[in-house]
């Protein structure tokens, strides 16, 4: 049942300098502050009045120092409690995170914050490695969870990066005896074979994303002795056919660039007290267009397999540069 618009009435032009706003929510009145602090509450270009709209399916809009939200009632609590619960954190601390705007929504649902998640334990005692948002967060619950788990999402939603430091956290507390981490040899538009070098030297590259994130949870001598004795293997997909992994963490980046066949393939290379995460994200496949790609075909087919999970991380959940999801919402939205 929709309810009428709950009007956030911001009243600025008769209060002396530095005083505060009133904010009317239904029949009540409580404080709000100034407009320093509006600007931040809506965010850069009203990025966190968009990602409360679409997160709780109401309509939110800022005209004339007011923000109206409409929708159905339970959705329109929830928008409001959250609107002064960034009220606070605005006025107390000035600038509003993404992360903090994400946090905020996650609780007013019902979910944990993704900060009260404990640090995943890595090597390297220096860095802590969290989920930094409610996706992020089921993400890793679902890793932890189940045997087979698809992590689908844009670039930068830390899909890679979670799955290596889950990873390495299993083999730090001896629950798997290696790491095997893969990607298909598909690029954006090139081939292989036009690179220079031998095998080695034009895989590497290709396959340095996924040593840029061990880097960061293990020192320098440690992953090298784990890269030679084979604890830790960083190959291409098509290494891995006719091998069975027991007692191993087998992570697969880039998962959209995958056949159908070499999906299958893979997925069957588990082993006994093995783990394995596929990540990618399913707007950008480089195969060829009529090939369908293993990730989108094997989402559908595994669906209520037991033991087999499925997460879709989205634009709220990209923790690059801010920059980065003002980017993909202007490529979404076309010319």
């Amino acid at each position: 049942m929709c309810v009428d618009t709950v009007v956030l009435a911001l009243a600025v032009g008769t209060a002396p300098r530095g005083a505060i706003w009133l904010l009317t929510v239904e029949s009540n009145t409580v404080s709000v502050v100034d407009s320093k602090a509006l600007s931040s509450l809506l965010g850069t270009h009203d990025e966190h009045l968009r990602r409360i709209r679409e997160s709780l399916g109401v309509k939110v809009a800022a005209r004339d120092h007011h923000i109206h939200i409409r929708g159905e009632q339970d959705a329109v609590a929830k928008a409001t409690a959250v609107f002064e619960r960034l009220k606070g954190m605005a006025e107390k601390g000035g600038h509003l995170s993404p992360d903090q705007v994400s946090s905020v929504l996650a609780d007013v649902q019902g979910e944990p914050s993704a900060g009260t998640v404990p640090a995943i334990d890595v090597f390297n005692a220096a860095r802590t490695v969290r989920p930094r948002t409610a996706g992020q967060r089921r993400f890793v619950e679902a890793i932890a969870r189940h045997d087979v788990v698809f992590g689908i999402g844009p670039a930068g939603t830390g899909k890679t990066y979670l799955s290596v430091a889950m990873a390495v956290s299993a083999l730090k507390r001896q629950a798997i005896r290696k790491i095997v981490l893969v990607r298909p040899a598909v690029e954006a538009g090139e081939s292989l074979g036009y690179l220079p070098g031998d095998l080695q030297a034009k895989i590497d590259p290709y396959l340095q994303p996924l040593l840029d994130a061990l880097q960061e949870m293990m020192d320098y001598d440690q992953l090298k002795r784990y890269l030679e004795s084979k604890v830790v293997e960083v190959i291409p997909l098509a290494y891995m056919r006719g091998r069975t992994l027991n007692s191993a963490f087998i992570i697969l980046d880039e998962a959209q660039n995958t056949t159908v066949a070499q999906m299958k393939m893979f997925l069957t290379r588990l082993g006994e007290d093995s783990k394995m995460v596929v990540s990618g994200d399913t707007t950008q496949v480089d195969l060829p267009s009529h090939r369908r790609s293993g990730l989108i075909d094997a989402v559908t087919r595994l669906q209520g397999i037991p033991g087999f999970a499925s997460v879709t991380l989205t634009r709220d959940d990209i923790v690059r540069h801010p920059l980065v999801q003002r980017i993909l919402r202007a490529y979404d939205e076309g010319p």
